[in-house]
């Protein structure tokens, strides 16, 4: 057999010469499954040919970066609208067909939205080849369209409801028929005489099995054509098999199950609508993101007010917002003042203040006065559009805890074939010893007939084994429970990238806050102004001076308050800032020093007089910031940062939720531990550097803590990264979304004990459902193989199964997971 050969490319950054681009060739040659590589100087790109099973792209990747070179991600996403898939094992098949797929990085199907979420290289392969995939593994796909979902869900919500009314339009008059017959001396003699009645069962089946359930069959088929099974291959074995008793009952000693086949299909067919409406449900959340968008904006033009559709609006435009209205989309105030409803965005129920200057979010209302807005973003790049978006990809991933689950679904429907065939043959051959192990039990079930023959017996606990195997159990397990938790986090600001952030959050052990602007304002003010020889204000001059160069908050704070008290500043030359010591410029000519008392003694300046002093403001949570001039110290400018009015209740409702909490901070020790205290925080890690956070996170991820780390989302990037979860935490529209793992809109800390709340509700949800699947199978099939479960009480209970499973997720509504709940 002739090995499967993959060809992709990769694009290499930072080769410079013919040299680079033949060591990066070189390198790939000498991988194990590499069949062919070269390196392109000019297009900076390696295609290479390989064996996938012996080789990835990964390592394909790892080997450049061997080298010394980078492999630059050029990856695209797309998501793709899959119609066909009608349980686990459908999507089960649909990912590893996209996964193996040349060229496709990842790929993850999810049963619940029918969509899939794919990660490919545009270099190698395209839409075409990816919807082409799908093609061939049965299923059909299309590029999926945001406005399409709430159509297709209503579409199929009525289908559904057509087909199971349709059905049981055949079925309940069978189903009296059938009862009649019993009461009658049995149906198995039938009645009015028994010709009739096996005629009559094969006649009221037939439109509920190939009418209502046809497509059940079809989808059977398509499966069977691709080298595949799925559920339907169970439920059309199993009622086809019942059938086929409709016309042996003229010929044998079996039972006339023909009936029984439409009970089941009908079954099947009430479970498909109660799943089909439980999952609109679970996605009501997108849903309501989607419709809180504005449909019109009001735009001056030339002074004139046109009406005029949301799509028409481009940057720049002025809108004109009226109480009651919807800010059209996002933008600045650029005259008005008023209270603006934020609720969509923070989950905060108060409205806040809006004036000239300020950002608004669009598609929040507006709730007083008039407000004129410059447009700033439109369409895609609107913070709503982010956020939908966002819960879109949340909704594509995956919890680790579902991988096996994943792997079970695999072989899930082929090894209930094997069984069923085991189970025909072994009553067939023993069936006096499947009886007597049956025995114990039978006598509690009023279904339970010992006269049956042993054919009738092999087919009723065949088709039983059938129909109560549920791999959709397993498969909707997780994607129900993932859909409601990220759609609720939505509706409360609380934005989550992925599945694996839901599970980690719930678990975790430690989590770390950034001081400022996450416990604290972010907004500091000077406090004391502390003068060697007592002219405060030419201290303030001279501080202020050095600070006008700076970003830092802090320096900020000194140059707001210098102008606040009208002092004329000086013109600052070589700017310095040395990264977490303070600053340094020439002014009149002279060296000045603002910051730690590092950085003065770098300059052979001695601080030691300030001691008292600066002891004293660090004990009262202040920062002490020493000035130097002149070669000598000349006093201190103190800043305070207030608390944000949540932290404390905040972090009290941490600690109760069984959670350790830590404060990190680039501030003195005596001054962390003195804001610390305030909070309630019992971990402080003080005077750590920028780059020296992720040490520390390292450090506690060492002492085998699970460790989340709280922080502004930009600043704090590289130890966002480095913490098993990442939280960003801020307000209005300039939020890094794409920093973290889980995003807080609000800026508040009570929004950080919503995410855990909110994270363990849906893992505890998950884990439930998928304790509920693997126990109801493991319980079901046994009990169908002895033949002690009637196949139509099997199917009511394999329906069932499903619509539990998406209905324990939906109950994720109720979950309180407010702060103050």
């Amino acid at each position: 057999m002739s090995k499967k050969v993959v060809t992709t490319t990769l694009k290499i950054e930072g080769m410079t010469c013919a040299a680079c681009s033949a060591r990066v060739e070189k390198a790939l040659q000498k991988i194990d499954g590499v069949i062919s590589a070269s390196v392109n100087l000019t297009t900076e790109k390696a295609s290479v040919e390989y064996d996938p099973a012996q080789v990835d792209e990964a390592a394909l990747a790892q080997a450049i970066e061997k080298t010394g070179y980078l492999v630059a991600q050029d990856n695209a996403r797309a998501e793709l609208a899959v119609e066909g898939m009608t349980c686990a094992a459908c999507s089960n098949r649909v990912e590893r067909a996209l996964n193996s797929a040349p060229g496709v990085r990842s790929a993850v199907v999810n049963l619940t939205t029918g969509r899939a979420s794919v990660e490919y290289n545009p270099a190698v392969t395209d839409l075409d080849s990816l919807l082409a995939a799908i093609d061939k593994a049965g299923y059909l796909g299309r590029l999926a369209q945001e406005e399409d979902s709430e159509d297709e869900d209503d579409a199929k919500l009525r289908l559904a409801a057509r087909r199971m009314w349709t059905a049981w339009a055949f079925t309940i008059p069978a189903a009296i028929w059938m009862l009649i017959a019993m009461t009658r001396g049995g149906h198995q003699h039938g009645w009015p005489s028994t010709l009739s009645y096996n005629l009559g069962m094969v006649l009221l089946a037939l439109p509920v099995l190939f009418w209502a359930g046809g497509h059940v069959y079809r989808s059977a088929w398509r499966a069977l054509r691709h080298g595949g099974a799925n559920m339907d291959t169970l439920i059309s074995l199993g009622t086809l098999g019942a059938l086929t008793t409709g016309a042996m009952v003229f010929f044998l000693p079996v039972e006339n199950y023909v009936g029984v086949a439409g009970m089941i299909m009908s079954f099947h067919l009430t479970g498909r609508y109660i799943e089909t409406k439980a999952r609109g449900r679970a996605s009501q959340a997108m849903r309501k993101l989607l419709e809180l968008g504005a449909k019109t904006a009001i735009v001056l033009v030339d002074g004139k007010e046109r009406e005029v559709p949301i799509q028409q609006v481009r940057v720049g435009d002025i809108m004109l917002v009226r109480p009651g209205e919807k800010i059209p989309t996002d933008g600045v105030v650029v005259a008005g003042e008023s209270a603006v409803d934020e609720s969509m965005a923070t989950g905060e129920s108060l409205p806040v203040t809006r004036r000239q200057g300020d950002e608004v979010i669009g598609s929040t209302v507006n709730q007083q006065g008039m407000l004129q807005v410059r447009a700033t973003k439109i369409g895609k790049d609107t913070f709503l559009s982010q956020v939908v978006k966002l819960v879109e990809e949340a909704q594509g991933t995956k919890v680790p805890i579902q991988e096996f689950a994943d792997k079970v679904t695999g072989f899930f429907v082929h090894a209930v074939l094997v069984i069923a065939a085991l189970t025909f043959i072994a009553w067939l051959l023993f069936p006096e010893a499947m009886r007597a192990v049956g025995a114990p039990l039978a006598q509690w079930l009023p279904w339970y007939n010992p006269e049956l023959t042993g054919m009738t017996l092999a087919l009723y606990a065949t088709i039983a084994v059938l129909v109560i195997a549920c791999p959709c159990a397993l498969g909707l397990a997780t994607p129900t429970a993932l859909m409601v938790g990220s759609g609720m986090g939505a509706e409360n600001g609380i934005l989550i990238r992925n599945g694996a952030a839901i599970q980690t959050m719930s678990n975790v052990d430690v989590i770390v806050f950034d001081k400022t602007g996450t416990i604290t304002q972010g907004k500091p003010e000077v406090t004391d102004v502390i003068a060697v020889e007592g002219d405060e204000a030419e201290l303030l001059r001279l501080a202020a001076s050095v600070e006008v160069g700076s970003e830092h908050p802090l320096g900020k704070a000194i140059v707001a308050r210098a102008r606040q008290k009208r002092i004329s500043l000086a013109h600052p030359q070589n700017f310095q800032a040395i990264t977490g010591k303070g600053v340094s410029a020439e002014i009149d000519g002279h060296l000045a020093l603002v910051g730690s008392r590092r950085l003065l003694e770098d300059h052979g300046l001695d601080p030691h007089g300030m001691d008292e002093e600066i002891a004293r403001l660090e004990a009262e949570g202040k920062t002490a910031m020493l000035v130097g001039f002149e070669g000598k110290v000349i006093g201190i400018v103190a800043v305070a940062d207030t608390l944000k009015e949540d932290s404390v209740p905040a972090i009290e409702a941490l600690k109760a939720l069984g959670l350790e909490t830590a404060m990190i901070t680039g501030d003195n020790r005596r001054t962390a531990e003195a804001i610390a205290a305030k909070v309630g925080i019992s971990r402080v890690l003080a005077e750590v550097l920028p780059e020296g956070k992720v040490d520390e996170v390292k450090r506690l991820q060492q002492q085998g803590l699970t460790v989340a780390m709280v922080g502004d989302g930009i600043n704090d990037a590289p130890a966002l990264t480095q913490a098993d979860v990442g939280v960003a935490i801020g307000t209005g529209t300039d939020i890094a979304i794409e920093a973290a793992d889980i995003t807080l809109v609000s800026g508040s800390l009570s929004a950080v004990v919503s995410a855990v709340k909110l994270s363990r509700a849906t893992f505890r949800k998950i884990r439930q459902n998928l304790f509920w699947a693997f126990i109801y199978n493991s319980i079901a099939i046994p009990l169908a193989i002895l033949g002690l479960l009637h196949p139509v009480i099997a199917e009511i209970s394999m329906a069932m199964s499903s619509v539990t499973v998406v209905g324990n997720a939906n109950l994720l509504r109720r979950a309180k997971i407010k702060a103050a709940s």
